[in-house]
C-alpha cells in the first residue's frame, strides 16, 4: 500500500504590516492565549507557524482616546460608498506615549513568551538569521508618530528599544504632517504637506535608519519625503489608485517615484482598498486582488511588490480569512500564471532585499 503524500510545505513570506499588538493589548483574554493561539482575530503565533509567516513590521498603533460617545462604526459606514468618516483630533504625545510603550512592551513580552519561535529584530542581518533558525522575525513598526514629541528625543528612546520602521502619520493630523481621511472616493491629494517638526523627523529617520512608512501620508506629504529622504520610498501597505480611487491607494506617479528611488509597496488584504466601488466587501474575489497586484508589478517592477496584510486592522475576503489564507492568496498567483521565482519575490524575497537596504 503507498504511502499518502504529505500536503506541500507553505511558500514562507514577509508581512509589512499588521496590527496584531492593538488586539493583544485590547483582547479581554489572558495575553498568552492571544499570542500563543486559542483566541479569535486574524493571527497568533500557532496561525503564524501554521501559515509559513516567516517574519512581518509589527504596528504600534494608538488608537483614539474614547471622548463618552459611541465610537463610529468604521466597517458598517465603509460597507456602503460613498463615504466620509468623521477623524479623531490630533493627539500630542503625552496622550500617546503610555499607549506606544504598552504595545512595544508586548512585543518584547511575545519574545519572552516563546523565544525559540519568535525574534525582535534590529537589523537585515538579524532577521535572516531570525529565519534561518526557524524563529518568525518581528521589526517593531509604528503607524503614527503621535508619541514623538516635537523634540524628536522619543525617537532615539523608540530606537533602542528595537524601531526600525516608522509612519509619521495615521489618517489624523500630528505635529509632522497630515494623513488622508477614510473617504472615498477621493484622491490623495487631500492637504498641507510635512511641517518643519515632519521634516526634521524624516532626517532622523534617515540618519538612524528607520524606514520612512508613507502609507496614510497625503501627496504633499508623500512628495516632500521624496524630495528630503535619501532613502528607498516605501508604503508598506497601500494599494493602487488607480483601480480603487480611495485616498489611501497610491496614484500612478506615486508609484514612479517609488520604483525609481528603489523602494517597495506592499499589498494590502483590505477589502475597502481593493474593490473599484470601495466596499467593504468580505466577498472579494482572487481576481480583484491580483489586478493590484499585477498593476503594482506593471507599474513598480517584479523586484518593489510584496504583501502588506493589515491583519487585525481591517476587512478581509473570506477567501484569505487570516493568516492561514495567504497560502491560498499565493495559491491564487500560481494559478495566474505567476511562476516560482516571481512568488518567492512577492512573498519574502523583496522584502528582505528592502529591509537590507532601509535598516541596515
Amino acid at each position: 500500500m503507498s504511502q499518502p503524500e504529505s500536503p506541500p510545505m507553505p511558500i514562507p513570506f514577509f508581512d509589512g504590516h499588521n496590527d496584531f499588538l492593538l488586539r493583544l493589548m485590547k483582547s479581554p483574554a489572558p495575553r498568552e492565549e492571544t499570542w500563543l493561539g486559542t483566541s479569535a482575530g486574524h493571527m497568533d503565533l500557532r496561525r503564524m507557524k501554521q501559515a509559513g509567516f516567516a517574519g512581518g513590521l509589527f504596528a504600534i498603533f494608538v488608537p483614539p482616546v474614547p471622548d463618552g460617545s459611541p465610537p463610529p462604526d468604521f466597517k458598517t459606514l465603509m460597507a456602503e460608498p460613498p463615504y466620509a468618516l468623521p477623524l479623531p483630533p490630533e493627539m500630542d504625545h503625552a496622550t500617546a506615549q503610555p499607549t506606544a510603550l504598552e504595545m512595544a512592551g508586548l512585543l518584547h513580552w511575545m519574545v519572552r513568551a516563546a523565544p525559540d519561535d519568535f525574534a525582535l529584530c534590529r537589523s537585515a542581518h538579524e532577521i535572516d538569521a531570525a529565519m534561518e533558525s526557524d524563529r518568525i522575525a518581528g521589526v517593531m513598526h509604528m503607524e503614527g508618530a503621535e508619541a514623538i514629541g516635537p523634540d524628536l528625543d522619543a525617537l532615539y528612546l523608540f530606537h533602542d528599544m528595537g524601531l526600525r520602521s516608522l509612519g509619521p502619520v495615521w489618517s489624523r493630523p500630528t505635529i509632522f504632517g497630515h494623513g488622508v481621511p477614510m473617504a472615498f472616493p477621493g484622491t490623495p491629494d487631500t492637504g498641507p504637506g510635512l511641517t518643519d517638526r515632519g521634516r526634521e523627523l524624516i532626517r532622523l529617520c534617515n540618519e538612524l535608519n528607520i524606514l520612512i512608512d508613507l502609507s496614510h501620508m497625503n501627496e504633499a506629504g508623500f512628495d516632500d519625503v521624496a524630495r528630503l529622504s535619501k532613502a528607498p520610498l516605501v508604503a508598506t501597505h497601500s494599494n493602487a489608485h488607480a483601480l480603487c480611487a480611495s485616498p489611501r491607494n497610491l496614484t500612478d506617479r506615486q508609484l514612479h517615484a517609488i520604483r525609481d528611488t528603489g523602494g517597495m509597496v506592499g499589498f494590502n488584504y483590505a477589502t475597502f482598498y481593493i474593490n473599484a466601488d470601495g466596499r467593504a466587501d468580505a466577498g472579494t474575489p482572487w481576481e480583484m486582488m491580483l489586478r493590484h497586484i499585477d498593476h503594482l508589478i506593471e507599474t513598480l517592477g517584479e523586484d518593489h511588490v510584496g504583501l502588506g496584510s493589515d491583519f487585525d486592522g481591517c476587512v478581509l475576503p473570506d477567501l484569505i480569512g487570516d493568516v492561514t489564507g495567504v497560502q491560498g492568496l499565493l495559491g491564487a498567483m500560481s494559478a495566474d500564471g505567476y511562476d516560482d521565482a516571481l512568488i518567492a519575490k512577492l512573498a519574502r524575497d523583496n522584502w528582505q532585499a528592502c529591509l537590507a537596504r532601509t535598516i541596515g
